[in-house]
């Protein structure tokens, strides 16, 4: 696909063969984006691991400190007592079969749904529909708990998900091109140390090959792995 003339100067500034860091790349990022709308910013790691692999599967969720600047629209699966404190918290949906039903015809209109462990049982069916989706709840990341009034509250405030794919590709929104520059940097910083904190023991090599920050109609930064972290 032909690129336009502000991503090619974009690109042109950022250059082929330089990686910056982590500051001066989510500088670039602000300074590049050019579309007429409020982009959102992802980060995107390349990590040395075999998903294949129970033990390098590498998902979970981070509570950014300044959220995503998306209004997330949260669904919550349970019954009983449990629908009163997902109501309470500012659930966008609460109740159980009814919403089920609704799924299994093709209704996706959340991006995120929590579930008690005694209705995963019925979730369950939903595989086919929320799995490639990247919806099914897990508890590894937070989406399975008898405890819904704090995980929808976590989710409002800015909590994202990640898993590692096939490939060992990972990625994530930190925030939106209206960020402050700090706001984006300390979004990124914390999106970038769980990743590296969730590094499997089992894991050989140099475990992140790649980072790259861009706004989602704006060239990749490439990132300079030493001035990321802790220890890669």
């Amino acid at each position: 696909m032909k690129k336009g003339k502000r991503y090619l100067a974009a690109k042109e500034k950022i250059g082929t063969d330089k990686e910056y860091p982590v500051q001066d790349a989510v500088d670039l990022v602000k300074e590049t984006a050019a579309a007429k709308f409020d982009e959102t910013v992802e980060v995107a790691m390349r990590l040395n691991v075999d998903p294949r692999h129970a033990d390098q599967m590498i998902r979970g969720a981070i509570s950014l400190p300044h959220g995503t600047g998306k209004e997330i629209k949260v669904l919550v699966l349970t019954r009983g007592e449990a629908q009163k404190d997902a109501q309470e918290a500012g659930a966008d949906y609460v109740g159980a079969d009814e919403y089920i039903e609704q799924i299994q015809k093709g209704w996706i209109d959340f991006d995120v749904i929590i579930a008690t462990p005694d209705i995963m049982k019925d979730v369950g069916k939903l595989g086919r529909v929320l799995g490639p989706r990247g919806l099914m709840p897990n508890p590894k990341s937070g989406t399975v708990t008898f405890d819904v009034g704090p995980a929808v509250r976590e989710v409002k405030a800015g909590r994202i998900e990640y898993r590692v794919d096939r490939n060992g590709n990972l990625h994530g929104p930190v925030g939106k091109v209206s960020f402050s520059n700090q706001q984006l940097l300390e979004n990124t910083s914390t999106f970038i140390d769980t990743i590296l904190r969730a590094k499997p023991s089992s894991a050989k090599g140099q475990f992140v090959k790649s980072i790259t920050i861009s706004s989602v109609m704006g060239p990749g930064v490439p990132v300079d792995r030493q001035s990321a972290t802790i220890d890669m």
